[in-house]
């Protein structure tokens, strides 16, 4: 089968053994690709829940704010409502 005559089967052979190495260094790649995405969606999450939560707080401090305006000073230093004479407190 192997003659010297006749290349062919050697020509394949060793281009079915690139291939296979090819495809393991892909599927390798693939996998550790795959791990990584699932860890940074994870830190994704963590992050959005975060901001949410954040967004919570300064909501609730806003409305706290309604009922007792002596809180406005720090929300005018973190930037939640503006300054009496800012041009945004004119509009």
């Amino acid at each position: 089968m192997f003659s010297g005559k006749n290349l062919m089967p050697s020509a394949l052979t060793g281009l079915l053994l690139v291939s296979a190495v090819t495809c393991a260094a892909l599927a390798i790649l693939y996998v550790r690709g795959a791990s990584e995405l699932r860890g940074l969606q994870g830190q994704a999450a963590a992050i959005e829940n975060n901001r949410n939560l954040v967004r919570s707080l300064a909501n609730d401090a806003i409305e706290y704010s309604k009922r007792n305006p002596a809180i406005d000073p720090v929300l005018q230093s973190v930037g939640l409502k503006p300054a009496p004479g800012s041009p945004k407190a004119s509009k």
